[in-house]
């Protein structure tokens, strides 16, 4: 075999090689916002404390590998079969990474092996023509030595052309795809695969017409590869319109929910406006008996009946704690909410420390503060582990315009975390069938913390979650 044509045939098994390698790290690239969208050490992980980021980077890697494996020992596969492998086999892996919302891992397959086959096409069309049109024009004609410099040259601009189509359409998915961590539903599944599913079809229609169109008249149509062009970029278009308006629906979703959520709260004020009312009338009722109670206790003193007072006391002083409680935090709708709280977890046996005190003299809105309160102790005693030593604890303290509230409990599990909300994601399923994991809860105390120019701070160490809240008065 002559020098030159070792060359040929090194370069030609270069850009095949070059070209699994670019896919490997667009694939990578697509998986890396779905992968890495919950915690490092998420409890669906199957090895503990494995990082995420690693196998993240396994999604590209397997690809490359089974690629390359595929290309270096040929099977009796079609380039169709061989490249659904080569999608196949990282799918598993995601799937073994992170064991949930495996729909959302096939829409990434599906759609990433309908990007890689439309930008090739587009990026082979391209190339097909540069080449053809420099190869016949007078200056190849006169230095044909130059054809393997142009053969490099065209093979580079195709590689090139190949990412940077890839890359856009991947951005152009990523972009639109706005909630990554929701969990898919195989109706969503279905609607969002039918374009890719529809398009590979045209695809490879389009592409078999093609080339045996250039078999049979050994040329090239320019106004079929037009037309093939214009098609690839409609598909990926209608790809990226399905995904937008997928993600539409479910932010009318989430808009529903978070609604649902702001009435069943209002429903909850509500019943702790009429517990405070009660607490009123009872105090008003002791307090239009108080006369009748003293008199009492004096005939009693002065008749030297010095054990019936005091049990007569006694027994005033546990009505009074009856109706009042003993909880006194400095305003009566945080008193109620924290009785409440108290006896919720009496009746699950877990400890409630309470330290807890309204700053009476600031601009804070007890609305709230008890918004904070009942997310806050609610999540609190949801997600408390079961332990003879399980507690629940919050206190309050200030610092100048500075205002703290700490929820602590005690917490064996590991957490999820939203890196786009920054917040833990819950296993809590809401009743809409279309539903998944929220943590409205945090959300809403977030956002009242915001409001009063301060935020939250989330630890988990040593078995205790503590959730920070600062609120900052106004001076």
């Amino acid at each position: 075999m002559a020098l030159n044509e070792i060359h040929w045939t090194i370069i030609s098994h270069m850009v095949p090689i070059v070209e699994i390698f670019i896919m490997g790290y667009c694939f990578y690239y697509f998986a890396k916002p779905f992968m890495e969208i919950s915690s490092e050490y998420p409890l669906s992980y199957p090895f503990g404390k494995t990082k995420k980021k690693k196998w993240t980077c396994c999604v590209g890697i397997t690809y490359i590998l089974t690629m390359v494996i595929l290309y270096e020992i040929p099977i009796l596969f079609s380039t169709f079969m061989a490249y659904s492998v080569g999608v196949f086999v990282p799918f598993l892996i995601m799937c073994w990474a992170e064991q949930r919302n495996y729909e959302q891992k096939i829409f990434i397959a599906v759609t990433f092996f309908s990007l890689r086959w439309f930008t090739s096409a587009m990026a082979e069309i391209l190339y097909d023509n540069l080449y053809d049109f420099i190869l016949n024009t007078n200056y190849m004609r006169t230095h044909p030595n130059r054809s393997f410099a142009l053969y490099i040259v065209v093979c580079l601009l195709y590689l090139a052309l190949e990412f940077l189509f890839t890359i856009i359409g991947i951005r152009c998915v990523l972009k639109n795809y706005v909630c990554k961590a929701a969990k898919m539903s195989k109706k969503e599944l279905f609607i969002l695969i039918v374009p890719s599913f529809m398009g590979v079809v045209g695809y490879e229609l389009i592409w078999y017409y093609r080339n045996f169109y250039i078999a049979e008249l050994k040329k090239i149509s320019e106004i079929y590869d037009i037309l093939s062009l214009f098609y690839y970029i409609i598909t990926i278009v209608v790809i990226v319109v399905v995904i937008v308006l997928y993600q539409k629906i479910k932010a009318g979703q989430e808009e529903k929910l978070q609604n649902e959520l702001l009435a069943i709260q209002m429903e909850h004020i509500k019943e702790h406006i009429e517990q405070v009312e009660n607490l009123y009338q009872g105090i008003r009722c002791i307090r239009h008996d108080m006369t009748n109670h003293i008199m009492t206790l004096e005939r009693l003193y002065t008749g030297n009946k010095q054990k019936e007072a005091i049990a007569y006391s006694m027994e005033l002083k546990a009505a009074l704690s009856e109706v009042t409680g003993n909880i006194n935090s400095g305003n009566p709708v945080t008193d109620v909410i924290l009785q409440e709280m108290q006896r919720k977890a009496d009746k699950k046996k877990i400890r409630f420390d309470k330290d807890f005190h309204y700053p009476m003299d600031s601009s804070l809105n007890v609305f709230d503060i008890s918004v904070i309160l009942n997310n806050a102790l609610q999540n609190a005693l949801e997600y408390t582990s079961k332990s003879e030593t399980a507690y629940i604890a919050i206190v309050s303290y200030r610092r100048n315009n500075a205002y703290m509230i700490e929820v602590s409990n005690y917490f064996t599990g590991s957490l999820q975390w939203n890196t786009e909300s920054g917040l833990p994601i819950t296993s809590k399923k809401q009743k809409n069938d279309y539903s998944q994991s929220h943590g409205y809860g945090l959300l809403n105390i977030q956002k009242v913390a915001q409001k009063y120019l301060g935020d939250i701070v989330i630890d988990l160490k040593d078995d205790v979650f503590c959730l920070s809240i600062l609120l900052m008065m106004e001076t």
